[in-house]
């Protein structure tokens, strides 16, 4: 079974193109929604994660993410180190998922496929762009955030130039009626490929 990466900046449009992909059937694992997951459901991560930023890591079984972002925007060391506890857990979790999915090929969606060299083990990527602007726009209206805190995260992500340099398709996600055309022509061409 072929394994597909899908990737982009924040603001790219992942999620969008991962929805274009399921309505044609093909099983898609969003890396940071089980990740996400994973930091509440595995004893191993919580621990691990307890032992790096100590037990306020957690506040009522949940992860405390507004008191691990402080720590992380105030030394980067400590978001490679929590990266270095979760990815493994994923990458295995992953393979897990795969198994029991049929089809002729699956798409692993992650932010940072490239940033943690997981797309070596993967068979084809494809690299979602849009114009910065359009990125900050897009974030401003879906999340609670700020222009510096979306700048910040832009900053420690590769740059979308140096994605597409390793990236077998691009879609540029401006309009979503090309969005879906540019899947489809990608989705038969993976297909004829195998």
């Amino acid at each position: 079974m072929i394994e597909v990466g899908l990737t982009g900046g924040i603001g790219s449009g992942k999620t969008t193109v991962a929805k274009e992909f399921g309505a044609l059937g093909i099983p898609v694992y969003i890396a940071d929604e089980e990740a996400k997951k994973l930091m509440i459901t595995s004893k191993t991560i919580k621990r691990k994660l307890i032992e790096l930023f100590g037990e306020e890591a957690y506040l009522d079984g949940k992860l405390n993410k507004p008191f691990i972002a402080s720590i992380i925007f105030n030394d980067k060391t400590y978001l490679e180190r929590m990266n270095a506890i979760i990815h493994p857990q994923i990458a295995s979790h992953f393979k897990k998922w795969k198994q029991k999915q049929d089809a002729p090929y699956v798409i692993k969606e992650a932010a940072i496929l490239f940033e943690n060299g997981s797309y070596k083990k993967l068979d084809v990527i494809i690299t979602v762009t849009a114009p910065k602007e359009l990125k900050i726009k897009r974030l401003l209206r879906r999340d609670d955030t700020t222009e510096e805190k979306i700048e910040s995260i832009m900053k420690n992500q590769w740059s979308d130039d140096e994605k597409i340099k390793r990236s077998q398709y691009v879609i540029n996600n401006v309009e979503l009626a090309k969005t879906k055309q540019e899947v489809l022509k990608i989705h038969r061409q993976i297909l004829k490929n195998q």
